[in-house]
């Protein structure tokens, strides 16, 4: 990895716009291909400045962790990760409820837990020994060109302007992506009118690698196993009461997410660090086009129901950089419409899936409606009695379904 400083020109096989954990694991995938690669990020490339490395718990699926196998990575996140070997969902207040294994699913775990910080950490310690990945940090996109041959990303720094010529610009830059902004790229964005409420607690009881996902009448509670016995929970609330919670002192609000959660992990005996952000569900209508595609939250922002946000994008690293270094070694355009149609098309149903399962989740379990409430904890009960059920379940959100990149076979790209 070196600073755009040190390079001889600004030409460019690929741009990425935006270094968090999505255009870090780009970059670091295309590493070794023959591909001269830019990365933009507007803030200062580290860690602790980063605002997407910080400590929030990140839920990886088992086939993430395949794809950071591929990657050469997983053996270097392996020690900050706490396995999920059991799923438990249920619906407060009724007879609902599923439980997934992951004996029976024959994966070594179903998914793991690593705080974005450690993940982050991992991630810009194996960007710096790429010498083919050009991080240009601090810098803003200001203007997008796009030629037949090539696009122009203008970027001011610190130094002054750049302008960087390249084959293809991929935007990796969040859910309110500047470079979909500015290409008038149309976007949905249904807001939940929820918010969601981020801390790591600590239990009486071990949790013994259970994820819990608790639906309750003020909105879906997580809670994801940690290091130390800890907990990492993401409680959802309407945007009045979350205001109120996160108002209450400690000993409250333990309180209040003990009513919520119950007694499976015996009393709830501290809580760290609060934080809360809005939920929204946000899909780019137009996600391609010539020498340019969005991926990860810049094309779909989800509820963090279920944990399936970053895996998604995960996903679509590991796709577009497969097709890109096919491209490459059979010398064809790796920014021509006609393999970015191709990457729209293997992704489209991976993103359509998730991102329904995800929003019917929320509306299905989001009402007091009586039959509704009969009939969701009838499925819950349906789905823990049928093992083919609890399978399709199970391989989705493993993201383990369907046409499945390289990398998530394990396989070296």
């Amino acid at each position: 990895m070196t600073n755009s400083e040190e390079t001889l020109d600004n030409k460019f096989d690929i741009v990425i716009v935006g270094g968090g954990m999505i255009g870090a694991s780009l970059g670091i995938v295309l590493h070794g291909h023959g591909l001269k690669v830019a990365i933009v990020e507007a803030n200062k490339f580290n860690v602790s400045t980063q605002p997407n490395y910080d400590d929030r718990a990140i839920a990886l699926a088992y086939g993430s962790r395949c794809i950071f196998e591929g990657m050469g990575l997983w053996s270097k996140m392996q020690e900050f990760v706490t396995p999920i070997n059991n799923i438990h969902i249920s619906d407060q207040g009724h007879f609902g409820v599923t439980r997934i294994n992951h004996r029976d699913e024959n994966v070594e775990a179903l998914g793991y837990v690593i705080t974005a910080r450690e993940m982050g950490k991992v991630l810009l310690k194996s960007l710096k020994t790429k010498k083919d990945i050009h991080v240009i940090s601090p810098a803003t996109l200001t203007e997008l060109k796009f030629a037949p041959d090539h696009a122009v990303c203008h970027v001011e720094t610190a130094s002054g302007t750049q302008d960087l010529k390249t084959r293809l610009v991929i935007a990796a830059d969040g859910g309110h992506s500047t470079v979909r902004k500015m290409l008038g790229f149309t976007a949905s964005n249904r807001s939940y009118e929820q918010t969601a409420i981020i801390a790591n607690v600590s239990t009486e009881l071990a949790h013994h690698n259970v994820a819990y996902e608790r639906f309750t009448p003020n909105g879906p509670l997580a809670m994801l196993p940690m290091p130390e016995e800890r907990c990492s929970i993401v409680w959802t609330h309407t945007n009045n009461q979350a205001q109120k919670i996160m108002a209450l002192n400690d000993a409250d609000f333990i309180q209040e997410l003990q009513k919520s959660f119950g007694n499976r992990l015996g009393k709830i005996t501290n809580v760290g660090k609060r934080q809360s952000y809005p939920l929204s569900l946000v899909r780019a209508k137009q996600q391609i086009q010539h020498r340019l595609v969005l991926i990860g939250n810049a094309a779909h922002t989800l509820h963090p129901i279920a944990g399936q946000g970053f895996n998604l994008g995960l996903r679509d690293v590991a796709a577009l950089a497969q097709l890109i270094i096919e491209a490459q070694e059979s010398k064809t355009d790796i920014g021509h419409i006609d393999l970015l149609s191709h990457y729209s098309k293997w992704r489209k149903h991976d993103q359509e899936i998730i991102t329904g399962f995800t929003h019917s989740l929320v509306k299905i379990f989001s009402t007091a409606f009586g039959p509704l409430a009969l009939a969701r904890n009838m499925g819950l009960v349906a789905t823990d009695i049928m093992p083919p059920l609890k399978h399709v379940l199970a391989k989705h959100t493993m993201g383990m379904a369907g046409k499945l990149p390289k990398l998530t076979l394990r396989q070296t790209l």
